[in-house]
C-alpha cells in the first residue's frame, strides 16, 4: 500500500499580491527550483551575436515543440538586447549549460553596454546554426534552434514563446539515434536555484516507475 504523504505541522503564507516585486522574486526563485537555464543567442541589427542566460525558462510542449523564456528589462526599464533582437517570427538559439560552461555562462550575465557582442568580448566560440541564422555555442552539449511564435506581456513580465525547429546534441550523449535515446547524465547540465549565484547539478537522480491503475488497485 502506498504511504500517504504527511502534512507539515506549520505553514507560512505569503500574499504575493501585497508584496513588492523584489520580495516576490526572492520567494519564488528560492522555491521553484531547480530551473533550467536558457543561454539565449540572438542576432542584433548590426549582425553581432548577443548571448545571455535566463532561468525563467521551460519546455511547454512537444507537438509542436515549444519553449518559453522571460527576458526582463534593464534597470532603466528598457528591453534587454535579447528581447529587442527577437521580433515577431524572429530566430534564436537556446544553448543548454553544462557544468563546464557555468563560468562562461555567468560571465555573459554581466551588464554589457547595449549592442555589445558577449561571445566576442569573452572569447566564446560559436558555430553556425542548421535551421536558423543564429549561431549556437560550439561547446554547448545541447542547443535548440527556435523561431518566435508569440510574445506575451503581462504587467512587466515578457514571455517569448518559440517553436523548436531543430536540436543539436553532443555525439557522446546520443545513446541510440534511431530510437531517439539520450544519455541525459552525459550532458551534465546545471540548474538555477535561489539566492545569489546558487546552482544545482543534474547528475544526482532517482527513478520512480509509473503504476497503471489496475496494478495500483491490486496493491491496495
Amino acid at each position: 500500500m502506498t504511504q500517504a504523504p504527511t502534512t507539515p505541522p506549520d505553514a507560512q503564507h505569503f500574499d504575493l499580491t501585497a508584496l513588492p516585486a523584489a520580495a516576490r522574486y526572492k520567494l519564488l526563485t528560492a522555491t521553484v527550483v531547480p530551473r533550467p537555464i536558457a543561454w539565449v543567442g540572438t542576432l542584433g541589427a548590426d549582425g553581432h551575436v548577443n548571448l545571455a542566460p535566463y532561468s525563467f525558462f521551460g519546455l511547454m510542449g512537444s507537438d509542436p515543440p515549444v519553449v518559453a523564456f522571460a527576458p526582463g528589462d534593464r534597470a532603466d526599464g528598457t528591453p534587454k538586447d535579447t528581447a529587442l533582437n527577437i521580433p515577431p517570427g524572429g530566430e534564436f538559439t537556446v544553448n543548454m549549460v553544462s557544468a563546464a560552461l557555468a563560468d562562461a555562462m555567468n560571465a555573459t550575465a554581466t551588464d554589457f553596454p547595449r549592442g555589445h557582442a558577449e561571445p566576442d568580448a569573452l572569447g566564446i566560440p560559436l558555430t553556425p546554426g542548421v535551421k536558423v541564422r543564429v549561431p549556437r555555442v560550439a561547446a554547448a552539449p545541447a542547443a535548440l534552434e527556435c523561431r518566435e511564435v508569440q510574445t506575451l506581456t503581462i504587467g512587466r513580465t515578457r514571455i517569448i514563446l518559440g517553436e523548436v525547429l531543430g536540436l543539436t546534441l553532443r555525439a557522446d550523449a546520443v545513446q541510440d539515434a534511431e530510437r531517439h535515446h539520450v544519455d541525459t547524465a552525459a550532458l551534465d547540465l546545471i540548474g538555477r536555484l535561489g539566492g545569489r549565484g546558487t546552482y544545482a547539478h543534474t547528475r544526482d537522480t532517482f527513478t520512480i516507475d509509473r503504476i497503471p491503475f489496475e496494478e495500483w488497485r491490486r496493491r491496495q
